[in-house]
């Protein structure tokens, strides 16, 4: 079956650096689902991220959305489409959460911004989904790795985008606090959202995700669902490393393991 992709790349080329950092990529990325970006490092998945959303020219070829080219499109019009989590965000000094989550609403905002009253429901429901209501005055600094991730999820939520970025949404996070983040991005894929996520973790990501798209030098080696790609030959590939496939006993979902 054909998924509908409003994102795509055609044949994208990325240098910067005197480094070639994705090699012809040709993506699609599915509506409505979670899509998880694998890959040693340097093969360029935060590279792949960035050119979404036109943080990173190409060299040559394309990013579009509903077939529109992102280099022509509005950096207002861009980001009320599609938002980023970059990998390590900073906030300033004696922000609080309610104040950091609003800054999602300012691609929705004219050059005077003035809160209206969508903007301050918008707040409240990213604040309910990340379960961040009672932490809403505390000040970022003072909460733990895992709520201040939420935090920053929930500004993204805010910003009340169809297409959601993460670039390596869980690192820094312990074992506890990444599962709770990932399972929010089943919740909110359940929703109807589209989330792309640049995952270290292979076995996390056939897990949580429903889609992936391997890496490797640049290039994509593998696109689909987690029971069609994930092969020894794959993550050997990927990875260069030799493991077994075997079946996930809680979730059903192929995993990997290194022999």
């Amino acid at each position: 079956m054909v998924m509908k992709a409003r994102l795509r790349t055609d044949k994208l080329w990325v240098s910067y650096n005197d480094h070639t950092a994705l090699k012809g990529i040709d993506a699609a990325i599915p509506d409505g689902h979670f899509t998880a970006i694998i890959g040693a490092n340097g093969c360029g998945k935060s590279s792949l991220l960035k050119s979404i959303i036109n943080l990173i020219r190409p060299a040559a070829g394309s990013v579009t959305l509903d077939g529109c080219s992102i280099t022509n499109m509005r950096p207002s019009e861009l980001a009320r489409n599609v938002a980023m989590l970059p990998q390590a965000p900073i906030a300033p000094e004696g922000i609080t959460v309610a104040e950091l989550v609003a800054r999602g609403r300012f691609a929705w905002q004219s050059f005077f911004p003035r809160y209206s009253r969508k903007d301050h429901e918008a707040v409240a429901t990213a604040l309910s989904a990340t379960r961040l209501e009672g932490l809403a005055d505390k000040l970022l600094s003072e909460l733990s790795g895992g709520q201040r991730q939420r935090a920053w999820i929930a500004m993204v939520l805010a910003q009340d985008t169809q297409i959601i970025l993460l670039d390596e949404p869980t690192s820094f996070l312990d074992l506890s606090h990444q599962v709770e983040l990932m399972q929010l991005l089943v919740r909110l894929r359940k929703q109807g959202k589209t989330i792309v996520a640049v995952l270290h973790d292979i076995n996390q990501a056939c897990r949580y995700a429903d889609n992936l798209i391997a890496l490797a030098d640049g290039r994509v080696i593998a696109a689909g669902s987690p029971g069609e790609i994930l092969s020894p030959a794959l993550v050997e590939e990927a990875f260069g490393l030799k493991v077994m496939v075997a079946s996930d006993p809680v979730s059903g979902t192929p995993m990997a393991v290194a022999l």
